[in-house]
């Protein structure tokens, strides 16, 4: 097998399986990375010779695992066909195929798609499309969005408004229209003395007292992760939260989004997390398990009554060159008949049982873990100083950061993110595939104390 070596451009040079010292790439921060050779399931062998266990599904991405054979045919038989076929030109049997069983997949009402190459994309279509639903209308009154802080919707900059994290939001503040927000309910994390179900109300109705505060006729969406992403670390809000909120949203006529970028498909434990709720949304925006890593996909679903209306007025004024991408389509609807086929939600809320069982044992043996959260296998293990007064560790030892690289050296990828609005405090995420067996999980685990371990040494004696 090729070790790359001829790939690489003029002038730089590495040793066999090693990454570049230099490199015309470059993404978020310095370091470098092995280079992958090959992947099966939830394994990932690098050219550097070792074998990583992904229990990050990437970035909560690989929710049917690395090559899965089903996959990969339905794409091999779409590239012998069509690589691409431009939406306006063409319909695809890919996407019109997928997009049939994505509908039947759907809370009934929610049976039109509009497909997009990624989470952004998809949040930035909602947004648009809300905006041009309150025009055709006679609502033009409305254009403001009320999401959540912490929160995380997205990168582009519509949906970076809408986004409450602030390193990521701040930089390009000048460059947007500020958008609302109210608290994310973090139950633990603001003490956890108070009854969860009267604490998630509470929550809930700070909605209202937005609406209110913003003038009822200038709002247009709330926007809401069912169970929170890697901003705040998995958090599961208490009960009776996302039904008062949609309450809230019908009382004012106001769009209730769900973003299910990273709980969708099958990750929560069900098709869609906000099916734990039994709420109905105005709007969805999907992405990362819907094509499971395999090729760029997300897609809105709204309502046919709500796209007759913008159609009616002059059509939806939005697109991207890819959406619709036959061979994207073809992936998405071998993944999505894979979750469903193969129930892989079950398996989510079976071994992600088996897994909180074994987080939680962890956070027993670990004084510096102060809460293990989550729902299926979207959950998080949340660093503190002291679990009495939820004092963060300082964040100059960058625990979580120093975690993941820890666990990377033993063959285990983990994701983390600060939990306080990205300012302070530390958590990971661990969210393997959703094709996980309960020896993986045990490995996981293993894996991960190993890990902890090592971090308990050199945290000793800092905080």
């Amino acid at each position: 097998m090729t070790t790359g070596v001829d790939t690489l451009p003029p002038g730089i040079k590495r040793a066999a399986h090693q990454a570049p010292a230099d490199s015309y790439l470059f993404y978020q921060a310095h370091g470098t990375r092995p280079f992958i050779d090959r992947a099966e399931g939830i394994w990932m062998h690098g050219q550097d010779g070792k074998t990583y266990m992904d229990a990050a599904s990437g970035a909560m991405v690989c929710n049917v695992g690395h090559s899965n054979p089903r996959v990969l045919k339905a794409m091999r038989e779409q590239m012998e066909r069509a690589t691409f076929a431009y939406r306006l030109q063409f319909q695809s049997e890919a996407a019109e195929g997928l997009a049939a069983e994505i509908v039947d997949l759907m809370p009934a009402g929610l049976d039109r798609v509009f497909f997009v190459s990624g989470g952004s994309e998809a949040v930035e279509s909602c947004l648009k499309f809300a905006r041009q639903y309150m025009i055709a209308t006679g609502q033009g009154t409305r254009y403001k969005v009320i999401s959540r802080h912490p929160s995380y919707h997205g990168s582009t900059l519509g949906a970076l408004a809408v986004t409450g994290y602030t390193p990521l939001s701040a930089p390009f503040d000048p460059m947007m229209r500020p958008m609302p927000k109210i608290a994310t309910p973090r139950h633990y994390l603001d003490g956890g003395t108070e009854d969860e179900d009267a604490y998630a109300l509470r929550h809930a109705d700070m909605l209202e007292e937005a609406i209110l505060r913003e003038g009822p006729d200038t709002v247009m969406a709330f926007i809401v992760e069912p169970v929170g992403g890697a901003s705040t670390g998995a958090v599961v809000p208490g009960a009776p939260y996302h039904a008062r909120i949609r309450e809230i949203c019908d009382k004012y006529g106001i769009l209730l989004i769900h973003d299910e970028v990273m709980t969708g498909v099958g990750r929560t434990g069900a098709f869609l997390a906000s099916e734990h709720w039994k709420v109905v949304p105005d709007l969805i925006a999907m992405s990362k398990g819907f094509a499971a890593g395999y090729a760029p996909l997300g897609a809105m679903i709204a309502p046919s009554r709500m796209v007759a209306k913008v159609l009616d007025a002059g059509g939806y004024a939005h697109g991207h060159t890819y959406a619709g991408n036959p061979i994207a389509c073809a992936a998405g609807r071998a993944v999505v008949r894979e979750v469903v086929e193969r129930d892989l939600s079950a398996n989510a809320r079976i071994m992600g049982a088996r897994q909180m069982a074994g987080l939680r044992a962890l956070k027993e043996e670990f004084p510096f873990i102060g809460d293990v959260r989550g729902l299926g296998l979207l959950q998080a293990v949340e660093f503190v100083a002291d679990r009495e007064t939820m004092r963060v560790l300082p964040p100059e030892l960058n625990a979580a950061a120093r975690l993941v690289e820890i666990a990377y050296e033993k063959g285990l990828i983990v994701y983390f993110r600060r939990t306080r609005g990205g300012q302070s405090g530390d958590h990971i995420m661990v969210t393997p595939p959703l094709t996980i067996t309960d020896k993986e999980v045990d490995t996981l685990l293993e894996r991960l104390r190993d890990s902890l371990v090592a971090l308990r040494k050199e945290l000793a004696g800092r905080y």
